[in-house]
């Protein structure tokens, strides 16, 4: 399990990270998302040991990370972080031996990701001559080439197209469910929502909220999308009911705690058939505006393991 405990970094007057602490699970994807600027990078170069915190601690299965731990790490940065004039299969190869492999192991296992990230035919190319999509591929074949214990993936998905990012999207399933977490970026919520087991929101160095995409919407209150009666005035029967929008047929109402759904259903079929009665639940990307936006500055911490 990855620890980062009461982490912080400045830059001068500028706080880059506030006290930041969350865990990533064995065998977990956890997305880490927040706008530019918010600290994801830095916390990410704080695991790998590319920066130093100005205070906090980073543990790797509950001991302080070294040099040995850092090289059992798959990292892809998010600028590219290759050798442009270097061919893709040797500089794999040289990349899998400086984390330790011998040279056939490194070989076998170049071929075996290359041919995962379908790249095997730009072996002999340089990479500079790659597209951003296929540069891409390398550099996560670049962090896996090795068998890593944990995964840290800056923005990873960014250029590629859907295909490749189901092929990505498999290969951190599959290597989360072997045991190897992965934490990794990016500005792609709905991808974030569909892989991630758990969610950290960081919004001006401060983690904000973490959790599963349940964890974070069960503090919202009980909304209903009703679709057919094309007049809201049916609500007003209901008592602790609101009605939040109305639209062609279209209604959304919010129930008070003792409300009953069932009589907010009878009260719609009253009115006119009703085609959808369904709970409305909240995409990532409104539930990341709605933390990153609140006024309170203290962490919403929504784990419940």
């Amino acid at each position: 399990m990855l620890e980062i405990g009461g982490v912080s970094k400045r830059y001068g007057n500028v706080v880059a990270l506030d006290d930041v602490t969350f865990e990533v699970r064995p065998g977990e994807i956890f997305g880490f998302v927040g706008s530019n600027g918010a600290g994801k990078t830095t916390l990410m170069r704080i695991v790998l040991g590319v920066l130093h915190a100005d205070k906090g601690t980073v543990r790797w299965q509950g001991e302080e990370i070294d040099a040995d731990v850092r090289r059992r790490i798959g990292y892809m940065p998010e600028e590219r972080g290759l050798y442009p004039k270097m061919k893709v299969g040797e500089q794999l190869e040289y990349l899998a031996e400086l984390h330790g492999l011998p040279r056939a192991q490194a070989r076998e296992a170049v071929k075996e990701w290359t041919e995962r990230l379908n790249v095997p035919k730009r072996m002999g190319d340089e990479v500079q001559k790659l597209s951003l999509g296929n540069q891409q591929r390398v550099q996560l074949a670049a962090a896996l080439v090795h068998g890593p214990d944990l995964l840290v993936l800056d923005e990873p998905f960014s250029g590629l197209d859907p295909v490749a990012v189901d092929v990505m999207s498999g290969v951190l399933r599959e290597k989360a469910e072997s045991g190897v977490p992965a934490i990794f970026s990016s500005h792609q919520l709905d991808l974030v929502e569909r892989i991630s087991d758990r969610i950290g929101i960081i919004a001006n160095g401060k983690m904000v909220a973490v959790g599963s995409v349940e964890e974070l919407r069960s503090g919202d209150a009980d909304v209903i999308d009703v679709y057919g009666p094309r007049s809201a005035d049916w609500a007003k029967a209901v008592p602790g009911l609101t009605v939040l929008s109305h639209e062609g047929e279209h209604t959304r109402v919010e129930l008070d705690t003792e409300t009953d759904d069932q009589a907010v259903l009878q009260a719609a079929l009253a009115a006119g058939p009703v085609h959808e009665f369904s709970r409305y639940r909240p995409a990532l990307t409104e539930l990341y505006r709605d933390v990153v936006s609140a006024p309170a500055p203290d962490t919403r911490e929504l784990v419940t393991a």
